[in-house]
């Protein structure tokens, strides 16, 4: 689910691509909100300054002018946005690295003119893009897991190669060098693993919910791990 200020850019992009009024029925479907969730956007966006015009039962335009202040970014600190969103791009599964461009292109269009060639020039490069693996088909559905905060059904391959079965509540993915890992706590072992994503031959996401939050999870698990600190 998008964060509000996702939600409120986007509602700003839809607007200044209409040139009649739009209905609030039809914006609040194309954001998939409620009405009431829509008229409390179009509020905290004229408090920001948007000359949004109308009303319920009558629709809203977005007069021309108004345009998001810039990003106050120091050079360095876009040099870091940039060279971590190219690492992405660069080693993340495919879901990831599209992600990564898209967030590169708005802070592009927010950013001060000024600020430097940070994505077309820039000044911190990465290694040539790894090759696809089938790893990745399995990246997007355990950050879902994750974000929803439900176990998952593993059909698992170990390190001696025969097939088992585990029930996960994963709680952070690794990205190594060649391959990807998935931190979770197991219900088999009851204690906290380490599952390569390569060795996963299929995922499932039950309906079943962590019984602690991910973030006390992930809390335990560091310190499991010696990572505090």
């Amino acid at each position: 689910m998008p964060s509000r200020a996702e939600r409120l850019l986007e509602l700003l992009q839809v607007l200044r691509g209409r040139r009649a009024p739009v209905a609030a029925s039809g914006l609040a479907e194309t954001l998939g909100v409620s009405l009431r969730t829509l008229y409390r956007d179009i509020q905290s966006l004229r408090v920001q300054g948007a000359d949004i015009q109308g009303e319920a039962g009558v629709g809203y335009l977005l007069r021309p002018g108004f345009t998001l202040p810039p990003l106050m970014f120091s050079p360095e600190e876009l040099d870091a946005l940039a060279l971590g969103a190219r690492w992405v791009r660069q080693n993340g599964d495919a879901a990831l690295a599209e992600a990564a461009e898209r967030a590169m292109v708005k802070i592009a269009a927010v950013a001060p003119r000024d600020a430097g060639e940070f994505i077309e020039a820039p000044t911190q490069l990465v290694r040539e893009k790894r090759g696809e693996a089938r790893q990745d088909d399995w990246m997007p559905k355990l950050r879902e897991a994750m974000r929803q905060e439900r176990k998952v059904a593993l059909d698992y391959v170990d390190a001696q190669g025969a097939p088992t079965q585990r029930m996960i509540w994963p709680i952070a993915l690794g990205f190594m060098t060649e391959h990807r890992v998935v931190a979770a706590w197991c219900e088999a072992r009851v204690a906290f693993r380490h599952f390569r994503v390569d060795r996963i031959a299929s995922l499932a996401i039950t309906p079943a919910r962590y019984p602690r939050r991910r973030r006390a999870l992930l809390a335990e698990w560091r310190k499991a791990e010696g990572l505090e600190g």
